[in-house]
């Protein structure tokens, strides 16, 4: 049920996403004249098809990893006398430019309209307040401290969690000096510091970004209490019910979860005597782990027992909205700076900065798009945008086959005053082919390689 759910929410984000893009080329082209003779969702065999009165041909297609749009084109096959002012390659070259650029704009369209949504109906986050500092670490030595909040980076403001990971990432690879801003959380003195950085986590793979600076963030502590008992496990068996808290096992206190955990997968098989508390008395019961299996054979232990979330405390909480225009210029902003920050983890990705083993492919996408479906619609629509600004920045890259090599060939004819010839088209875009399937190949890799 959880795979069909996943596969479901990946076809629908792949779905909107291709479908925007493509719509982007197929706007834009008939308002340039141009008559377009098939828009298509998925590759493949067609399981859908329709025609409107114009003679589109709409399709859905088996292989639901893309689409595209066919225009009529005289490169591509004999085309009649009366629909030559029609076809692509007689069109002028700035609607050949308007018509491929659309598709990758239409992306970011997308994304400043979901942000504008967020931004309007109010987002949320918690304050990063530091827990821990790390000796001899960045944060150390820029004098950082436990219970101060980190306000800003670099003069960036970092009012949330997700804020502050965003501009350290903006910072992987890099040397050069860090500036953080910090505060109290019941003062208004701000205190700046700085530390220096040489190539930091460069080349690592999935950076820990937080224990990169030497920085523990504060977290309400997770305590062993009940909130789910899964039916006819071990813990339902051994008499264990929502609302307990577990307090020991085989005389070990268990001061967290985590602990906890640890305890129970370290023993598949093996008997515990639990002691757990229950409206203020503490009871004992025998529970003995169920063995299981992770994905090297290995046993583990498993009772059957979902932990009850803390809450945050109310002063780190953050919260902000805006008017409807605010929000619109906002959107634009956001967009613009995640953009700018896919293209710079490409830059970086090429000269070394960033490991390639961070390349994503179609598995870690279902999965992102399936934990992000469910931790809420806000969680969701915020990687739908990401996703949408990263197919439109990878869409304007100069290679030949994807938008940006058609783009840049046609900037080449409107500078020069005349169209590149077939034959380097050719050997660009069969470059381009090898370029893409290759990098498609490692993403994929790195994508079974995770699991």
């Amino acid at each position: 049920m959880e795979l069909l759910q996943t596969i479901a929410i990946t076809l629908a984000t792949l779905g909107v996403l291709v479908t925007i893009h493509e719509y982007g080329h197929f706007w834009v082209a008939r308002r340039c004249g141009i008559k377009v003779l098939r828009f298509s969702i998925g590759f493949g065999t067609a399981l859908f098809r329709w025609h409107d009165k114009h003679g589109t041909e709409f399709v859905l297609a088996a292989i639901p990893l893309g689409g595209y749009v066919k225009m009529l084109d005289e490169r591509e096959g004999d085309v009649a006398a009366e629909l030559l002012p029609h076809a692509f390659n007689r069109q002028p070259v700035l609607s050949r430019l308007a018509t491929v650029a659309a598709g990758p704009l239409a992306n970011f369209a997308l994304a400043i309209v979901i942000y504008w949504l967020l931004f309007a109906g109010g987002i949320s986050g918690v304050a990063p307040i530091i827990d821990a500092v790390t000796p001899g670490s960045v944060a150390a030595l820029a004098d950082l401290e436990p219970g101060q909040e980190i306000i800003a980076v670099d003069g960036e403001e970092t009012p949330t969690w997700q804020a502050l990971h965003l501009r350290l990432m903006n910072r992987i690879g890099e040397s050069g000096a860090i500036e953080f801003t910090v505060k109290y959380p019941d003062s208004d003195v701000e205190y700046q510091s700085s530390a220096q950085l040489n190539r930091w986590l460069a080349g690592d793979e999935a950076g820990d970004l937080m224990a990169g600076i030497g920085v523990e963030l504060y977290r309400p502590l997770l305590l062993p209490a009940i909130a789910q008992v899964v039916p006819a496990s071990p813990a339902e068996r051994a008499g264990l019910q929502q609302q307990d808290l577990i307090v020991s096992a085989d005389g070990q206190p268990m001061p967290h979860w985590l602990a906890w955990v640890e305890y129970v997968r370290a023993r598949p098989g093996q008997a515990m005597d639990v002691v757990y508390r229950r409206e203020g008395g503490d009871y004992h019961t025998r529970l003995t782990p169920a063995t299981q299996f992770d994905d090297s054979d290995k046993p583990f232990g498993q009772v059957g027992l979902g932990v009850k979330i803390p809450e945050w405390p109310e002063h780190m909480q953050r919260s902000f909205s805006y008017g409807f225009v605010a929000a619109g210029a906002e959107a634009l902003k956001k967009t613009w700076s995640m953009s700018i920050f896919t293209l710079e983890s490409i830059k970086k990705m090429l000269l070394g900065l960033i490991s390639t083993k961070n390349l994503s492919g179609p598995i870690t996408i279902a999965k992102v798009a399936s934990a992000s479906a469910a931790a809420g619609l806000e969680s969701y629509l915020g990687f739908l945008a990401l996703l949408s600004i990263s197919l439109g920045v990878l869409n304007l890259l100069p290679i030949p086959v994807l938008d940006g090599g058609h783009i840049l060939f046609n900037l080449m004819e409107l500078i020069s005053g005349k169209a590149v010839s077939e034959k380097i088209q050719i050997v660009g875009y069969q470059l381009g082919f090898f370029i893409i399937v290759g990098v498609m190949g490692l993403a994929l890799y790195n994508d079974l390689a995770r699991l």
